[in-house]
């Protein structure tokens, strides 16, 4: 993938000067490269720039890794190419990379972690010794693989104290794993293992996953109406009040998840109907003002509102689900929250299509899970 798209942006920079970047120059052809826009827009002055980067010396890749910092994701691919060719034309010309000054950089983590991650990738291949060095020391970094690579090895290790039936050593270095996994499957392996120990694990808990809410429904939802119809539950919520639902009057009911992974089963809840809409309410008791992510997840149509404001829309029915298919940035307040879902269920009747259910955990911007102030989780 990589080589790929080095092969293209430098097909079409040939054409341009081969001219070199050294030291100062560096920057404006950064800015360049990060004013590249959608639809061609700056792709040519993103070209010129691109042929003098890949130019530059090598000494030079701390200076042009910066250039990350704020790049979207376009900008990004023609800086990577070019700190690929700086890097890629030094080693094969037998000349060293500047390992020293690429170590300081993946250690700085106020750099963004694509240029971080891309700077460990380049000091591997002139250094294989700096994995051991580093990633032990990277369970709570900010970038996702460098936590993802240190609770590996965390994983590997303690699975090295369980074949050598040293049970308390494992479980003490799983425990340490969970504490820092932020990767569902890597959680998920971790909670297998220590269950296997005759460990207790609390993997909603873990995971951030709301697990206590009200229901209320069904609400008509023929021909897909109701996914934007305005149903009292949008208008007010008031846990005491009923309404004229689909088959009759319909008021809240209290539902605990009951599963690991906080599954809402209004199949369950409610009742097993087809042309439905129904919904989802949570109190949630934030100690401070948090940027949050809800991570959510459904093979029907769903809306979330947190305290009114609509955070999330997605009318796709029975389409497939993975976990966190969904994720919506999301802003608590201090003190009570109130979380509100929207699920929809169309007509199809076959058995593939019966699920009428959604899961929602909250994380923050690293994944951590927030957990509600009243333990009311």
């Amino acid at each position: 993938m990589r080589m790929g798209l080095w092969i293209g942006i430098a097909g079409c920079c040939m054409v341009f000067s081969a001219a070199s970047a050294t030291g100062a120059a560096i920057e404006p052809l950064l800015a360049r490269l990060r004013a590249v826009g959608p639809h061609g827009a700056g792709h040519r002055e993103a070209a010129r720039a691109w042929s003098e980067l890949a130019r530059a010396d090598a000494a030079d890749l701390p200076e042009i890794l910066k250039g990350f910092d704020g790049a979207g994701p376009l900008a990004a691919n023609w800086i990577r190419a070019a700190v690929d060719a700086v890097a890629e034309r030094q080693l094969q010309g037998g000349g060293p990379l500047p390992a020293a000054e690429l170590e300081a950089f993946v250690l700085d983590r106020s750099r963004d972690s694509r240029a971080r991650r891309l700077a460990y990738e380049w000091l591997l291949r002139v250094d294989a010794s700096a994995a051991d060095r580093l990633i032990p020391g990277m369970l709570d970094d900010p970038g996702w693989e460098f936590r993802r690579d240190a609770v590996g090895r965390l994983i590997r290790e303690a699975a090295q104290h369980a074949e050598a039936r040293r049970s308390a050593q494992a479980v003490a270095v799983y425990r340490q794993a969970l504490g820092a996994a932020r990767e569902r499957d890597q959680i998920d392996l971790i909670a297998q293992r220590l269950r296997a120990l005759g460990e207790k694990v609390d993997l909603a808990r873990q995971l951030g996953c709301v697990m206590r809410w009200k229901l209320i429904g069904p609400f008509d939802d023929v021909g897909g109406k109701g996914f934007d119809a305005v149903y009292p539950p949008e208008r007010e919520i008031r846990f005491d009040a009923q309404y004229a639902g689909k088959t009759g009057t319909v008021g809240w009911k209290d539902y605990v998840c009951r599963d690991d992974y906080g599954t809402v089963d209004l199949n369950q809840g409610l009742v097993e109907i087809k042309q439905a809409a129904g919904y989802a309410a949570a109190e949630f008791l934030a100690d401070q003002e948090r940027k949050v992510l809800f991570r959510l997840t459904s093979d029907n149509a769903v809306k979330v509102w947190l305290n009114g404001s609509l955070v999330a829309s997605y009318k796709i029915y029975h389409a497939g689900t993975q976990p966190d298919q969904y994720q919506d940035p999301a802003v608590l307040r201090p003190g009570r929250n109130l979380i509100l879902v929207k699920v929809c269920q169309n007509e199809l009747t076959q058995d593939w299509a019966r699920a009428w259910d959604f899961r929602l955990r909250i994380v923050d911007l690293n994944g951590a899970p927030v957990l509600s102030a009243d333990g009311n989780q």
